[in-house]
Parts: C-alpha cells; structure tokens; sequence
C-alpha cells in the first residue's frame, strides 16, 4: 500500500478546517501535521489545541511529526488532542525509548524521525518497537525545499534492514520535496507514506493531485 499525507503546513491557515477535509474527500489517507517549536527547528507551527480542534472535522489519520526538542514532555497532550501516529526527532532531548513507550502507552502508532545528516542506522535498534520512520529528504523546519535525492540510499537501506527483521509492516516515511517528479524514486526505494505540501496544496484540483501522486508512485513498483 502508498499511503499519501498532505502536510497541512502547506495549507491556506486560514481555513485550515475546510482544507484538511477537502484534503480527505480529495483521497488522502492522513494528514501530516507538522509540529515546530522554534528551538529544535528555526520556525514555529501550532500546538496540540490546533489539532484538537481539528479532530472533528476530519476522519483522516493524524500524522503528528513533533520537531521540538523535548517530545517526552508533550506527547500526552498531543495523544489526547487525537493524534493516530506521533513521529518524533531521534535527535531530539528526549530519551528514545521511553518517549516510543509513551507514545505506544495511548494505544498510537510511534515513529522516529531522523534528520537528513543522521546515520539511518541509528533507528534500527528501535525497528522492534516502531510503526513508523521517517526520513526527512530536506532539512526540516521549512515547507517547500527540494528533494535530496541524496537520501535515497538510506530509504533502501532501511527498507532491506526492516526485511531482515521480518518487518515487512514498518510504515516507510519520506517528508520533503515530494511531488510527481520525485515521488517515484522515493517509493521505488521503499517509502510507503508520502508526505506532499506545496506539491498538493499549490493545485485547484486537490483530488486529481492526489491521484497524479498515488498513481505515479504505483508506477514505479511496476
């Protein structure tokens, strides 16, 4: 399966409530919800109320991604506010394991995230434990960035460690650059859950943008 998460950074804030539904009738299968503090990333989102509110108005999925420094500390707030799957940074302050337990103790998916100058092989002692990696392909902390087709080799990497581990399941995430010129090569080298902003949210036609992105990422497998 390709599951595509619209990053509703990318989105008119504006309406945000009409646009994460308008992503969901559009096709997507969840909503990447980007989480900046101004200390771990050089920008400031919003915060758990955001997405609180958010929750009724969407049945999509919520992909959290926390890119703040001390996830440890707010990850209740954010299971609570009706996250399905938080994300957080590897490189962050807190403690890995015990942030992955926190998470997993709300009945959430956990993923870990690493930053794109970060050993992909830094995650594999924590595959037993994780739903998710992700892998940032720009340097997070702004929208808009090119794909770093340089992390390719750590998408195959990953997808080849999880195989050995009889983790065929592990949700496999690129975020940053994706669009129809680049989502081929990310899902070719085993990402499963595509992350698209301005790619998505820059189009009139948001499912037919969907479509174009599911479909040229199935075309790859082919």
């Amino acid at each position: 399966m390709i599951y595509i998460s619209p990053s509703m950074l990318s989105c008119d804030f504006s309406k945000i409530g009409d646009e994460a539904l308008a992503m969901e009738n559009a096709g997507a299968d969840m909503l990447h919800l980007d989480i900046m503090d101004g200390h771990f990333v050089p920008n400031i989102t919003f915060g758990a109320p955001v997405i609180k509110k958010l929750r009724p108005v969407s049945k999509a999925v919520f992909d959290t991604h926390l890119m703040i420094s001390e996830p440890l500390k707010y990850v209740e707030d954010f299971s609570k506010a009706g996250s399905d799957i938080i994300s957080f940074h590897i490189e962050s302050d807190s403690p890995v394991e015990e942030t992955i337990d926190k998470i997993k103790s709300f009945g959430i998916k956990a993923g870990l995230a690493v930053k794109p100058k970060t050993p992909i092989e830094e995650v594999y002692p924590y595959l037993d434990k994780l739903d998710m990696v992700l892998i940032m392909t720009v340097e997070p902390g702004f929208g808009g960035q090119s794909f770093m087709e340089d992390m390719i080799p750590k998408i195959v990497a990953l997808k080849e460690k999880c195989k050995e581990k009889g983790r065929d399941d592990m949700l496999i995430q690129v975020d940053g650059g994706i669009s129809v010129k680049t989502v081929d090569k990310a899902a070719a080298s085993g990402a499963n859950v595509l992350v698209a902003g301005s790619a998505l949210f820059s189009q009139k036609d948001y499912k037919k943008a969907v479509e174009d992105l599911r479909e040229k990422a199935y075309s790859s497998l082919k």
